[in-house]
């Protein structure tokens, strides 16, 4: 059986440890530590997909408070390509960050470019969305390509299914997921590592309990540094979306980060960090500024082309610690929107990076007071409220 007092029968990569400091029921306020930096828990990591956070610069992401950066394999496999980052330093390097940086797998790619690609028991064979060139990625390749990225924390190739596909679809994906697990532990003790990289094991199911815990008890088998929750957000509809968290996070090691991937809100932090939940990313935060949709504390959202805002002296909301707060308006900010002016991308994705960073931390707070359940409770009713 297993539960939320599941330990990992194994220890970490040398330099990488974690440590859960406090917890409320299931809540959890931990430390990640990696050879790359500290990371307090529960996080959230901005994605920066082909080696930058959209128009957020290191210094920017740093002073908001950013701990750890998502980039993907097999976007920046196709350009620049790996060798072209190895030779201007590694990813680090290229970024101009000298914290944490996680790579994903490519297994989302299966998912979101399914017409692209072709799935075999050898990996997943893409004709990629720039010239239509093949890439192959195996369970091998994308290690390589991690470690020669010089990731801190690398992910497995995984088969992410989408949302609304037959049981049966989804418990194949269960079980080629875990054939290539195999594989990658297997080819992690030949890996040519230029700096010490963690790998994390990931969960499939979809939103059956049953697969869940199958695709659970077969990855702890491996000794994988930590484990994630996929295979969400893919079409599945919100309230499969929060209850499949629900089942899944328990199903993982107390004592390992648990990650789910590819979730981001305010009410999809709440719901997640109190079954047990530490790390987060999405592209939300950024891909909604660049539309004019900055987010506020309580889980609601404003359009900045609004004529509201046009004549608004304010900032976008009060009490906000952000730079974008600090020294713009609304009306500055609506006025750069309607304008198209880049400076518009930049200042709404601090505000909204900085919101989702400043509630997990506000989360972490709780947790470590003891106060967590008021805090779930109060944002949760409030929200409620809102929309009833």
């Amino acid at each position: 059986m297993v539960n939320s007092e599941v330990m990992a029968r194994h220890p970490m990569t040398e330099g990488f440890a974690f440590k859960v400091e406090a917890s409320c029921d299931s809540a959890r306020a931990g430390l990640l530590t990696t050879p790359r930096g500290k990371i307090q828990t529960p996080v959230f990591m901005p994605v920066g997909t082909q080696a930058t956070v959209k128009g957020v610069t290191p210094d920017q992401l740093t002073d908001c408070g950013t701990q750890i950066i998502l980039s993907n394999t097999y976007h920046l496999a196709v350009r620049p390509g790996v060798d072209t980052v190895r030779n201007l330093g590694g990813l680090h390097q290229v970024m101009g960050w000298d914290r944490p940086i996680l790579t994903d797998s490519g297994g989302f790619q299966v998912f979101s470019l399914g017409h692209r690609n072709r799935i075999s028991e050898q990996g997943v064979e893409f004709r990629n969305h720039i010239d239509g060139s093949p890439l192959l990625l195996t369970p091998e390749s994308v290690l390589d390509i991690q470690a020669r990225l010089g990731s801190t924390i690398a992910m497995i190739l995984d088969e992410c299914p989408a949302g609304g596909v037959s049981k049966d679809e989804v418990a194949k994906a269960v079980v080629r997921t875990h054939r290539w697990a195999l594989r990658a532990h297997e080819h992690r003790q030949r890996l040519e590592l230029f700096e010490p990289m963690a790998v994390f094991g990931i969960m499939q199911g979809g939103t059956h309990e049953d697969l869940r815990r199958e695709s659970a008890q077969q990855l702890l088998e491996l000794p994988f540094d930590a484990y994630a929750v996929g295979g969400v957000s893919v079409g599945e509809g919100r309230e499969a979306l929060l209850s499949t968290i629900g089942i899944s996070a328990p199903m993982l090691p107390f004592d390992r980060p648990r990650y789910l991937m590819g979730v981001g809100g305010l009410e999809e932090f709440v719901v997640a960090v109190d079954q047990g939940i530490d790390m987060f990313d999405c592209v939300i935060p950024t891909r909604n500024a660049r539309n004019a949709s900055l987010f506020l504390s309580d889980g609601s959202s404003l359009n900045m082309k609004n004529a509201r805002h046009k004549q608004d002296a304010g900032p976008i909301e009060e009490g906000c610690d952000c730079y974008a707060c600090q020294k713009y308006s609304r009306g500055t900010l609506h006025h750069l929107y309607q304008r198209k002016e880049i400076l518009a991308y930049t200042l709404g994705s601090l505000h909204n990076i900085r919101v989702f960073h400043r509630f997990l931390e506000k989360s972490r707070k709780a947790i470590k007071s003891g106060d967590w359940s008021r805090f779930r409770d109060q944002f949760l009713g409030a929200l409620s409220s809102r929309s009833g």
